[in-house]
Formats: structure tokens, sequence, C-alpha cells
């Protein structure tokens, strides 16, 4: 049996590079995107020691992008088996703040980039029976203030998940989208720090979740799932 081939799309840190990790430790072959290839090749380099990974310069925003992405992965494995669709970004402002230039940004990435890494990569998924799990949020169940975009964009996506979810299973491609909370990342130009270790979620949790949810049993598919720091801040 081949080695399997997964794909995190902003794989160079934060949750994407956690899942990687884990995705590698568990003996994947992983790709890795970035929107520049001195970020993809950095996290490449931290990444070598746990198997074979491949550092891809890609934008989620831009559609010939993400072919050729996949190009290159058939290209280097023969196949790709998992999609990770985790790049996103994230602007807060109140609606009479909130920029146009913000806005697109947010939808492109956040929502349009999926559909695009998707669109891209489903025939390879589906001739292997594979798996696409997309990085959601729990803003996009819960909306807040400030957060119009960003709820938006990941409202969209949860609802976007789901029905691909429905027009993939037929093939036996698992779809599932995880919803998490507070991440411990560099989400929002944040820099993780102590503070963050003591309560928030960590990118290796996030890559735990994702290895276990590619060892169910192929009868089983839990389609969305929610995750949240077990205590709050404070």
């Amino acid at each position: 049996m081949s080695i399997k081939v997964a794909l995190v799309t902003g794989g160079s840190k934060g949750i994407g590079f956690g899942i990687a990790e884990a995705l590698l430790k568990d003996g994947y072959n992983v790709a890795i995107t970035s929107r520049t290839i001195n970020a993809a090749n950095t996290a490449a380099e931290k990444l070598v020691e746990y198997g074979d990974v491949l550092a891809i310069e890609a934008d989620v925003k831009d559609f010939k992008s993400q072919q050729d992405a996949i190009n290159l992965i058939i290209e280097k494995w023969g196949q790709l088996d998992v999609l990770i669709a985790n790049a996103g970004v994230g602007h807060f402002a109140p609606i009479d703040e909130l920029t146009v230039e913000s806005w697109n940004d947010i939808i492109d990435t956040n929502l349009t980039g999926v559909f695009y890494s998707i669109r891209a990569s489903v025939e390879e998924i589906k001739k292997n029976r594979g798996t696409i799990i997309t990085i959601s949020s729990l803003a996009g169940t819960n909306f807040f203030a400030g957060g119009s975009a960003y709820n938006a964009s990941k409202f969209g996506l949860t609802g976007f998940t789901q029905s691909v979810m429905l027009d993939l299973r037929k093939y036996g491609v698992k779809v599932s989208t995880i919803m998490p909370g507070s991440v411990a990342s560099h989400f929002n130009e944040h820099n993780p720090n102590a503070e963050d270790d003591a309560w928030k979620i960590q990118p290796e949790d996030m890559g735990k979740l994702v290895v276990d949810l590619l060892a169910m049993p192929a009868r089983t598919l839990p389609s969305k799932v929610e995750i949240r720091p077990t205590t709050p801040k404070g």
C-alpha cells in the first residue's frame, strides 16, 4: 500500500503547521503551501525530520495557483488523499469602519479560497476515496460585534462544507469541518505567548484531532466538530 499524501494550505505556521507535523508523524507525505516560498521552505526545514514534506508557494485566492499546487503534488507522489483547507485571515472592525478591501480579503481567502482548494483537488481526492477537512471556527455559528466579515466567511464556510459533504459522500469521500475556539496561533498578527499556553488550544491539539478524524472507521463520518478551550480565559 502506498503512503498516503496530504495537502495542508497555509501550512507554514500556526494551526496549519501543527496539522502538518502531526500528519508527518503519523506516516503521511505532506505538502504545505504558503503565499511565499520562503515561508514554506522555512517551515519545511523544520518539518523534514518527521517525514517527506513538499513546500509550495500558492495563494488560495488564485484558482490557477491551487491547480498548480495539485499538479506539483501529483508529479512528486502520484496521488492526493487528504486536503486540509486551513488557510485563513481575519480583520475585525464595526461595519461603519470595515473597508471594502478587508471585506474582500476575508471572503476571498476564507470562503472562495476554500472553494478553489477543493475544486482544484476534488477529482484526485475522489480517485482515492479520500478526505477533505476544512478549518472553520466557532465564529461560524456564534456572531459577535466587529466580526461581520469574519462571521460571514466562517458561517459561509461551515454551510459550504456541509453541502460539499453531501455532494461527495456518494463517492466514498469524507468531508468534515473543524470549528475551533481560541487557538494559540499567529492568526490576526498575534504572537503566541506564555499566557496562550495556559488556556488556549494549541496547534498540536488541532493536529491530533485531524489525525484522529482520519483514523475513524470508514463507516463513520464526523461531519462537523466543535472544539474549544477546556477552561475559559481567566
